[in-house]
């Protein structure tokens, strides 16, 4: 049984893999725990619930005129502006050196709040609700990238794991393919840093445990024909839904369709 300290080490890194600041291994080995585990994929579909909302655009709003002045007052910039033009005060490195501590020590905080605020258990089935995710392996096992679907807010979040590498003025695409239909193009996604693509409404309405995601490999910005074009190199099924049958099932039901489909 894990103790408590293992158990806190195992939810900072889920959340470390929502964030995408685990390295290579360690976000492989996530990525396997989502594919066979149910509870490793509620954990991080919950770790996307509570940290996505944080990169909402936030609208700019101008403040108020007394703002600035209030901050000139409590910093020395008069008295630096009279020997230096205003433009050296973003070269002050010992400014942002302790704006930078302020900025990590907020964020650490926030992560530490996180993981002590006490939780109300819920069942697993109140995150899938909202929430759906997708393990991508490659023909040798390893997962390529990991996906999760945020459906109140109609986008996906698709991290690397270990993807395999591309040829040059090549690009990896991504595909729904419900059961016995034909692919549909979600985006292209890249190998080297999480991508957010939009979930428009003929999407969202074909997500499911009985569709799968596949990713081919295409011409640079995408197939030119609307259907994939080059091979499949990774795929996987979707997850999340309360009546999910097994996603193993369900990925055997659909291998067929999608190799068929992009050959």
């Amino acid at each position: 049984m894990n103790t408590t300290a293992e158990e806190a080490d195992d939810r900072l890194r889920y959340a470390e893999y929502v964030l995408g600041v685990l390295d290579a291994d360690a976000r492989a080995a996530v990525a396997q725990e989502v594919q066979s585990t149910d509870e490793a994929a509620a954990a991080v579909a919950l770790w996307q619930r509570r940290l996505m909302p944080l990169a909402e655009e936030i609208v700019e709003v101008a403040p108020a005129r007394h703002v600035w002045t209030r901050i000139r007052d409590l910093l020395p910039l008069e008295r630096a502006a009279s020997r230096q033009p205003r433009r050296e005060l973003w070269n002050n490195l010992p400014l942002w050196h302790w704006i930078g501590i302020g900025a990590g020590a907020v964020a650490a905080a926030c992560v530490v709040m996180l993981l002590t605020y006490p939780q109300q258990p819920s069942a697993p089935t109140a995150v899938a609700a909202g929430y759906m995710v997708a393990a991508l392996q490659q023909d040798n096992g390893v997962t390529g990238w990991t996906a999760t679907m945020d459906l109140q807010r109609s986008r996906m979040v698709v991290v690397p794991a270990t993807p395999a590498a591309l040829a040059q003025g090549r690009a990896a695409e991504l595909w729904l393919i419900p059961a016995g239909q034909k692919p549909i193009s979600v985006g292209v996604i890249t190998r080297d840093k999480p991508t957010t693509l939009t979930l428009l409404p003929a999407l969202l309405a074909r997500l499911g445990p009985t569709a799968v995601l596949a990713v081919t490999v295409e011409p640079a910005g995408g197939s030119p024909t609307g259907q994939p074009t080059g091979p499949v190199i990774a795929k996987g099924a979707i997850s999340g839904s309360p009546d999910a049958p097994d996603r193993r099932s369900a990925a055997s039901h659909n291998d067929g369709h999608a190799k068929r489909t992009a050959a």
